[in-house]
């Protein structure tokens, strides 16, 4: 059970809303960590254990991405509508009207770890640390990795998510059958699946338009508009010290977060040995033990 917020609500975006919740004490002398959800197209719910760090005596900023969640949808909006800079605009504008960004911390999961990634690149002045979970550094790449832990399946599921990938019926009963047999071993490893992760795929389901888009139909048939999209480039100007985090099972493997390692100048990382892509859900008391200690660090 997540922590109470001490504060929700919404924060105008031009003419759209973007929901916020509050967990904590924000006059605390310490920096509030503002968590950037995945998808692009997910939302904040599978991240709702994080509210914890409260306790710990760091506020907590969990929002929705626009288009989905509580945040204002757009089921119309084309494809050139949803793009990377429209989402940095809002965290941007988020932080800021939020009244934090003059001391803060972004921690960014899967998608949202490159969007903060590129965030942290322009070198906001109140970004004191970036912590980067299970995040591709370039979805090029990342497409590999992912084809060769596709090939490991066992016998007959790739070829059945082949089929119809080719065929376009990424909606029937047969491939969201063998898409779980990925998801099981490299998204969620937990058999009894989390409800506040249950909760944000929900939340896909409910309106896929920004998913669909820009990721795809599945985490590893990237075909959207991102399936191009790296920050690579632009990790050597992060001058905030990084905090990796990758699962041993991640559907991010090591080689898709090794340039983040390679490339930003103060940066270290930690690989959860039992868990997939969501380290915060399958190991989360060490999870947080090493988050806190990251945390203390920048004091």
């Amino acid at each position: 059970m997540a922590l109470p917020p001490s504060a929700r609500g919404t924060v105008p975006f031009g003419p759209h809303r973007t929901w916020y919740r509050v967990t904590g004490d924000r006059t605390v002398d310490r920096p509030t960590v503002v968590l950037v959800h995945g998808g692009p197209g997910s939302t904040h719910d599978y991240l709702l254990g994080l509210a914890a760090l409260a306790e710990h005596g760091w506020p907590v900023v969990h929002y929705d991405q626009i288009g989905n969640g509580g945040s204002t949808h757009l089921p119309q909006a084309g494809a050139d509508f949803w793009t990377v800079d429209l989402f940095l605009e809002e965290l941007d504008n988020l932080v800021h009207a939020l009244g934090v960004a003059d001391d803060f911390v972004l921690l960014g999961q899967s998608w949202g770890g490159m969007l903060s990634s590129a965030y942290a690149a322009r070198r906001p002045k109140g970004l004191r640390g970036l912590v980067v979970a299970d995040s591709p550094a370039s979805y090029p790449a990342w497409k590999e990795e992912l084809t060769a832990l596709r090939a490991q399946l066992p016998p007959g599921v790739n070829e059945t998510l082949l089929a119809h990938e080719a065929a376009g019926t990424t909606d029937s009963p047969a491939y969201l059958e063998a898409m779980n047999v990925f998801y099981d071993r490299h998204v969620c490893r937990l058999p009894d699946k989390p409800t506040e992760l249950t909760a944000s795929l929900m939340e896909i389901a409910n309106d896929p338009t920004v998913y669909f888009t820009m990721n795809g139909p599945s985490e590893f048939h990237v075909v959207g508009t991102l399936r191009d999209w790296s920050v690579i480039d632009l990790l050597p100007r992060i001058e905030v010290p990084t905090l990796l985090v990758s699962g041993r099972h991640d559907e991010v493997t090591v080689g898709a977060v090794q340039p983040y390692f390679d490339l930003i100048p103060d940066v270290r990382w930690e690989i959860f040995e039992e868990s997939s892509h969501g380290p915060h859900l399958e190991e989360p008391e060490l999870f947080m033990k090493v988050l806190v200690e990251y945390l203390r660090s920048l004091d």
